[in-house]
């Protein structure tokens, strides 16, 4: 099927540098023919080709692309949905990252199993966990909003961190030092140090004087009931 279709034209645009193709599929054992859309995307960087040798010791070795060759990598989606072509790139990249999501459980909070066989635990065990888990993300996306980072990343880069709180004029002020060897270009990347933990341009009301209630100069509609305090 991917051959056929590799030499045919008007391929859809699926976003992310990919192409859709649709056609259709009946395996062994399928008691119909299914929808299959073909996503490809164009390699222009070098490859690496690994080939194994009489001692079954595998060796790397590395292709440049000319120019003039086009290398594709594909991808067959077999499913039932009636969307758009140009949909299923999308679709299916928004559910890879959400499967991401609980790969990050599993793996790296210990979601994956517990070792105790008392169901009320277990579902303890797994809420705190959860908790835990929205908690942090909630923490580094504000830290770093502009980038998503996992936990087996983003613990030892932001746990390192030591802050110190000062108050000064009804000002509250947090300084935080970092011994982290990726700390200078954290604070680069957040903007020059001006992240979560910068102090905000606009006052707070929790610390200053609450503003005077200034009455709106829009006349009000005539007939309106007029609200009760």
């Amino acid at each position: 099927m991917i051959e056929k279709l590799a030499g045919a034209r008007a391929w859809v645009d699926a976003g992310a540098g990919f192409e859709a193709k649709e056609s259709s599929v009946r395996l062994t054992g399928w008691s119909r023919r299914r929808r299959a859309i073909v996503l490809r995307r164009r390699i222009r960087d070098g490859l690496a080709l690994a080939a194994g040798e009489e001692s079954n010791q595998p060796r790397l070795s590395f292709a440049e692309i000319d120019g003039g060759a086009e290398v594709w990598e594909y991808s067959v989606l077999i499913n039932s949905l009636d969307e758009e072509i140009s949909a299923f790139g999308q679709l299916y990249r928004d559910r890879g990252d959400s499967e991401n999501a609980f790969d990050e459980l599993k793996n790296q909070w210990g979601w994956g199993g517990f070792t105790t066989r008392d169901l009320a635990r277990c579902r303890l065990a797994a809420r705190l966990l959860a908790l835990f888990y929205d908690w942090w993300n909630i923490f580094v996306r504000l830290a770093e909003p502009d980038r998503r980072r996992e936990a087996v990343a983003s613990r030892p880069l932001l746990l390192a961190d030591i802050a110190a709180r000062t108050r000064h004029a009804r000002q509250t002020t947090i300084r935080v030092t970092s011994s982290h060897a990726k700390a200078l270009s954290r604070r680069q990347g957040a903007g020059g140090g001006r992240g979560v933990l910068a102090p905000a341009d606009q006052k707070c009301g929790a610390v200053d004087e609450p503003a005077n209630l200034v009455r709106h100069s829009r006349p009000r509609l005539q007939g309106l009931p007029r609200p009760r305090c």
